[in-house]
């Protein structure tokens, strides 16, 4: 079961659909509600008591029509487009739309995670998420995150390729 972090008394709380996903997998995490929105990764990772190096952005790409891939990637910095076209062995790829990633992961964009997708797609890890014991990742739900050890996070997502994407 999640435990449930707030910094705030909720009343109400439906059950994030990543968490539900992780129980179902049983793995350990908390759910984090912000009593504010959240409109900068610097700011959830303060709500969080966090660092930015610790919030995990969730970014799908499209390779093709019906291919997708999706990278997880720590804090603000920017991955290699180049590094991630030679990984992907594809000349050319874009990020998803918002349409795109609502039809793929199930998630709004600011919100998805990697657990409980819609439709089976890649995933891989940059390797700078493993450097943080304790990650934030999306929920599935506006305004609220998932924590998660690092650990916990690679068992959840099973055998997928950690991968170097900054220059």
């Amino acid at each position: 079961m999640a435990q449930v972090l707030f910094s705030v008394r909720i009343t109400v709380m439906e059950n994030p659909p990543v968490s539900m996903a992780l129980e179902k997998l049983n793995i350990p995490h908390q759910i984090f509600q912000h009593i504010t929105p959240v409109d900068s990764l610097e700011k959830a990772a303060s709500d969080r008591g966090q660092r930015p190096s610790q919030i995990v952005r969730t970014i799908l790409f499209r390779l093709s029509e019906d291919e997708f891939a999706l990278v997880l990637v720590a804090g603000p910095g920017q991955i290699s487009w180049k590094l991630l076209r030679k990984i992907l062995g594809k000349s050319r790829i874009t990020m998803a739309t918002p349409e795109e990633v609502l039809d793929v992961t199930g998630y709004r964009i600011g919100t998805v995670g990697p657990f409980g997708l819609l439709k089976p797609v890649r995933v891989m890890v940059e390797a700078g998420v493993l450097k943080e014991d304790e990650l934030s990742i999306g929920s599935g739900m506006r305004d609220t995150a998932v924590i998660i050890k690092s650990t916990d996070l690679m068992m959840g997502l099973g055998n997928v390729e950690v991968v170097e994407l900054f220059e």
